[in-house]
């Protein structure tokens, strides 16, 4: 865990979101010309959303709510990818091993995005609780509109 992270490019979870990106587009190239627009269209936009969210959240770090927001999006994209699979796959356009691979990544990355929002959460009720004693502060109510807005 002692790796330094100087970009979005260095997190895992972005390497393993472009790695689903690119293997969807590996996958829908051989999916009917006719579901172009369609099916195509969609499980690519989802795939590639997933990256470009976690790092858009990257760069707004410094802001809880914009960070989390932009993490929750993330993870709607890789459960709309999920989706776009198992409707890619009901139709016949990929086998059922590469739609579980792909799957279980897309889970992977859920999983990881949950942590990474968790552990926010957990950073920012201690500081919270800590800035409340040091204020000595027995309200949080002052305190818990300022946690959403304040640079991380």
């Amino acid at each position: 865990m002692g790796e330094r992270i100087s970009s979005f490019k260095d997190l895992r979870v972005y390497k393993l979101a472009f790695e689903i990106q690119q293997g969807i587009l590996d996958i829908s190239k051989r999916f009917l010309r006719e579901e172009r627009y369609a099916l195509t269209d969609q499980i690519r936009r989802a795939s590639r959303s997933i990256g470009a969210n976690i790092s858009e959240a990257w760069q707004k770090r410094r802001y809880v709510a914009h960070f989390v927001s932009k993490l929750t999006d993330a993870d709607g994209e890789q459960a709309e990818s999920q989706h776009w699979l198992d409707t890619a796959a009901a139709c016949d356009y990929i086998p059922d091993d590469q739609r579980k691979a792909v799957l279980e990544k897309c889970l992977r990355i859920g999983q990881m995005l949950g942590t990474m929002m968790a552990s926010l959460k957990s950073a920012v009720s201690r500081e919270v609780s800590l800035l409340s004693s040091v204020l000595g502060l027995r309200s949080s109510g002052v305190i818990r509109n300022v946690r959403h807005s304040r640079p991380v």
